[in-house]
């Protein structure tokens, strides 16, 4: 008899959107997933950072550390007068330690394959690897690193950071976007993915990736921006309602998005 097949969702880039975060997690449980780890970036950007730690942590049970976990939750950081204090002050003291002491990576196996899960690259939470690459900015993705460490190199490598969902397939390894629950770019729907294989096994056998968009509240996200006074909140709502990032948003006329480094999935 085949063994029974594990589910294990990957969710990333929550980015402080409580609502989508929680509408993530109500459609996962009822698929009846309960295995998921997160690849960063829970906090920033969005108003409830705190919040959404805190349901994570609760949730979640695997973690990696983002870029901007690495830039707000830095023991040496200080107040430097920016909007970006807003963010650092709401965590508190004991979420940013939390944080900062997230691993950078995450190996596992499942049907006979070794994944690894960070958030942004091999190399740094702060280097950007865009669905337009080349094959060595490909190759680099299943490299063994000074940040992932030796061991076995993955053949199924998840990750975040770009907020752009997308799946690619090339020299018997499979590189997965896995899109953002809270600040997605194109689609602004969160994004998440299931994977489906058996758990643990070091033997091949079914493996499948499936990519989730659903449906959330994006007003009443947007109604606690506004209440909580949140810095650059202009920009988070033409995000959260249109998907265009504001580094392209024009400041005379309507948003413009550039789809040259958008995939989708």
């Amino acid at each position: 008899m085949a063994p029974s097949l594990d589910r294990i969702a990957l969710v990333s880039d929550i980015h402080g959107n409580l609502t989508a975060f929680q509408a993530v997690l109500d459609d996962l449980a009822a698929r009846g997933i309960t295995r998921i780890f997160n690849l960063g970036d829970t906090i920033g950007k969005g108003p409830r950072g705190a919040e959404c730690v805190d349901l994570s942590r609760e949730r979640c049970e695997v973690h990696v550390q983002g870029n901007w976990e690495a830039t707000m939750c830095a023991p040496d950081r200080r107040p430097e007068g920016d909007p970006f204090d807003w963010w650092h002050d709401r965590l508190g003291e004991a979420r940013r330690k939390w944080l900062w002491d997230l691993p950078f990576s995450h190996d596992f196996r499942m049907s006979g394959k070794h994944l690894r899960i960070f958030h942004a690259s091999a190399d740094s939470v702060f280097h950007r690897v865009f669905c337009d690459h080349d094959e060595a900015e490909f190759l680099g993705m299943f490299a063994n690193t000074e940040a992932t460490g030796d061991g076995p190199a993955p053949d199924v490598v998840g990750y975040g950071d770009i907020h752009d969902p997308y799946l690619e397939n090339d020299l018997g390894r499979t590189l997965i976007n896995v899109g953002s629950v809270g600040n997605c770019l194109g689609d602004p729907m969160p994004s998440y993915v299931i994977l489906e294989g058996v758990y643990g096994a070091t033997e091949p056998g079914s493996f499948s990736v499936q990519f989730v968009r659903l449906p959330y509240d994006v007003e009443a996200e947007l109604a606690v921006t506004r209440e909580l006074a949140m810095p650059s909140a202009e920009y988070w709502e033409v995000e959260l309602r249109t998907g265009v990032y504001r580094g392209r948003q024009h400041e005379d006329g309507p948003p413009v998005y550039h789809r040259h480094r958008h995939c989708g999935a």
